[in-house]
């Protein structure tokens, strides 16, 4: 990755690629999960639904900023990197300038936070001072976990389950065993995002002694792990069906088996940087279809009941 000439790119522009965009539908994903969850329980509420799709959306954004900003002090974004340009390292935002971005996107966090505290209860006010101390501490502070390769576990744990069941728990204010379970799958997806993107960087992450669970077990193994993400997301299906009492729609997601089998071989075969970044876009694309057919077959299960 080079350092871009600044004058090209607008204030603007600069802006929206440090909230890297592309990456927002996954944050929205769980969250449509549990709307659908909610709407099938007769627990709708669309308010608390609005206000947790904000915070969603708004704490992956928070993640991006924090990131790109420790991730340029901690020399993890150098020429050679096969990703996207990052703000920082390419000169179009200085790091005084993101830290006022970041501190704004906490403000607006809080805001949207005290109105689901008010609905929730002290529970969100724990999981929403956990989640904005998590998306900053995955490459900054005195243990940036992202680099001790436990990124995995904390995007499988607040961009899946606790998206997914507090998108639930703001509406029904009540979780069931249900709930969780479906939540597994969609973390798991947004968790293949992740290793996708640690699969991609591991020289450079290697160089930066930014020990991703990818530079610890090696590529086949990240690439074997990858798979093992993806496979049981599906797997989880049918115990939806059989153990919860939703209809075979819940099947619905296995429709994207066949994109699912090609991002895995894919990533097996992948070497240069266009082909991960591709694969990159495409598991994050796979997670939102997935989700989205996880949902209407969640809607459709409770129509016909």
């Amino acid at each position: 990755m080079s350092r871009v000439d600044s004058q090209t790119i607008t204030r603007r522009r600069a802006w929206i690629l440090a909230a890297r965009p592309k990456t927002l539908p996954a944050a929205l994903s769980p969250v449509v999960v549990g709307i659908a969850l909610a709407v099938a329980a007769g627990r709708f509420a669309w308010l608390p639904a609005l206000a947790a799709a904000m915070g969603a959306l708004l704490l992956q954004i928070l993640s991006n900023f924090a990131n790109d900003y420790s991730d340029f002090f901690r020399g993890a974004d150098t020429p050679e990197r096969l990703g996207p340009v990052r703000v920082t390292s390419g000169g179009l935002i200085t790091p005084g300038q993101l830290r006022l971005g970041i501190g704004a996107v906490i403000a607006l966090s809080a805001g949207v936070g005290l109105y689901l505290i008010w609905v929730g209860g002290w529970p969100i006010l724990v999981v929403g001072v956990a989640a904005i101390l998590a998306a900053l501490a995955y490459t900054g502070g005195p243990f940036p976990f992202g680099y001790y390769g436990l990124g995995e576990f904390f995007v499988f744990l607040f961009f899946g389950v606790v998206a997914v069941c507090g998108t639930y728990y703001v509406q029904a204010l009540d979780l069931t065993w249900a709930v969780f379970v479906a939540s597994i799958p969609v973390g798991l997806l947004v968790t293949a995002i992740l290793v996708v993107n640690n699969y991609r960087d591991i020289e450079t992450d290697r160089k930066a002694n930014k020990r991703t669970l990818a530079v610890r077990i090696g590529r086949k193994n990240a690439w074997r792990e990858y798979a093992a993400l993806v496979i049981v997301s599906y797997l989880i299906l049918p115990i939806l069906w059989l153990a919860f009492g939703f209809t075979p729609a819940v099947l619905l997601p296995l429709l994207t088996v066949p994109v699912a089998v090609r991002l895995v071989r894919t990533l097996g075969e992948a070497a240069d940087g266009p082909t991960l970044n591709k694969t990159l876009a495409g598991t994050a694309r796979l997670a939102l279809i997935f989700c989205l057919l996880l949902a209407l077959g969640i809607g459709v299960s409770a129509f016909l009941k």
